[in-house]
């Protein structure tokens, strides 16, 4: 198992175009992704999980990935998030 904090750095944060971004990417792994906002944590595969987060920019979410691709997985998300979904 993989876990990662990450703080989401676009100013609109998760909604849904890069929101879709991060699902699309979650789906392209075998492993389980889930993404944590505080307490609450949602399968990062599904569109509607992570946008009940409703994650703004400058929130610090958790992306945990278990399975046999989860390094590559997360090293792919973390990216994802630190170049901002390409809103920056």
């Amino acid at each position: 198992m993989c876990v990662k904090d990450v703080v989401i750095n676009n100013q609109v944060g998760l909604h849904a175009r890069p929101a879709t971004f991060f699902v699309q990417k979650a789906n392209e792994f075998k492993s389980t992704v889930w993404v944590e906002k505080e307490e609450r944590r949602v399968n990062a595969k599904s569109l509607l999980g992570v946008l009940s987060l409703g994650i703004v920019g400058g929130t610090k979410i958790r992306i945990i990935v278990d399975g046999s691709d989860e390094e590559a997985a997360l090293a792919a998300l973390v990216e994802l998030v630190e170049t901002g979904f390409g809103e920056l």
